[in-house]
């Protein structure tokens, strides 16, 4: 199938972000105000500006809105809290539906903040992270449970954003893991779609989506050898993209491995989000075209357009068809 072709179902269908759904802080700071505090005389960072974007699942999400779905919503656990607030009213100007969302006292909400220098609009300051270190507190996971036994039959696509890189945390509990396992091949026509910084190998009859570091680091930890066909089978999943940055994904599956390039990008100006965005283009095309090879193809073609936005960008179907058009480009 055609890039029009396959965005031209998209509108057809409805999508749900299951997961981490976290803000992204982008604070613009002015190096030429950063004086010592009169107080105690700590360097500050004065920050100018500040911008904020659903990040984690919530960019993955965003990313899907771009491209045309019909419907898209984010299960998950937002914070009652300042940062809390920012992140429903991003999800919500975009459109994402936050129905499902649990919100609760128990936890900060999951938040990123980039520092970024106003005189060369490089990010060149720690990062500061708002984690959860300890567990999801039972009554928000039994929301999360229950919620999504209830709505699986809504969606056509189910994307996993397994973000948290701490042992616990995060939404994605053994618990949660567990019942996706359970509904995905209970729903076959469905697409379940996982992707995770640290737990990859944990997950069990899904789609896996690793970058080429954490299937490397999970097939080490497993085996002792990298073996991507070892790592799929082990998690019984019935496919594996593996994304390799610059150089395409790698698909794998029962008949084996195939290596779909990606078209070339010249100086990306930024690749965070990369990931977010190829699972969001290729979970959408697997489910209009069954095809692992041609949804590769069309998840890199999404994120060549990403990478070349500052942030954690989206691509419009416009900019679709104009890559598609322009391969070498």
């Amino acid at each position: 199938m055609t890039a029009a072709e396959i965005l031209a179902q998209f509108p057809k269908l409805s999508a749900l972000v299951v997961g981490d759904i976290c803000l992204d802080r982008w604070c613009t700071y002015d190096p030429a105000a950063s004086e010592p505090s009169r107080e105690t005389g700590i360097p500050r960072i004065a920050v100018a500006g500040t911008e904020v974007t659903p990040g984690a699942g919530g960019t993955v999400a965003s990313n899907l809105l771009a491209l045309g779905v019909r419907t898209v919503g984010v299960l998950g656990a937002i914070g009652q809290d300042g940062f809390g607030l920012e992140l429903s009213h991003a999800l919500a100007t975009r459109g994402i539906s936050l129905e499902l969302c649990v919100r609760t006292p128990a936890m900060q909400t999951f938040t990123y903040t980039k520092l970024i220098n106003a005189q060369t609009g490089i990010e060149d300051q720690p990062r500061l992270d708002f984690i959860n270190t300890a567990p999801l507190a039972p009554a928000v996971e039994r929301q999360i449970l229950d919620s999504l036994q209830m709505a699986v039959e809504s969606f056509d696509v189910i994307l996993i954003a397994d973000q948290a890189e701490t042992s616990q945390g995060g939404v994605i509990t053994p618990a949660v893991r567990n019942l996706l396992s359970e509904l995905a091949p209970q729903y076959p026509e469905r697409i379940f779609f996982a992707d995770s910084r640290a737990r990859i190998h944990l997950f069990r009859n899904v789609i896996l989506k690793p970058n080429r570091q954490e299937a490397e680091s999970a097939s080490r930890a497993l085996f002792g050898r990298v073996d991507f066909e070892a790592l799929r089978r082990h998690a019984e999943a019935p496919l594996m993209f593996v994304t390799l940055g610059a150089e395409g994904a790698l698909v794998v599956g029962e008949s084996g491995e195939t290596w779909v390039r990606s078209r070339p990008a010249a100086n990306p100006v930024d690749i965070c989000g990369a990931g977010d965005s190829f699972s969001a283009g290729a979970s959408l095309a697997l489910r209009v075209t069954g095809s692992p090879d041609e949804a590769a193809r069309f998840g890199n073609l999404v994120a060549s357009i990403t990478i070349m936005k500052r942030g954690t960008g989206t691509a419009s179907p416009q900019e679709v068809l104009a890559a598609y058009a322009n391969p070498g480009d």
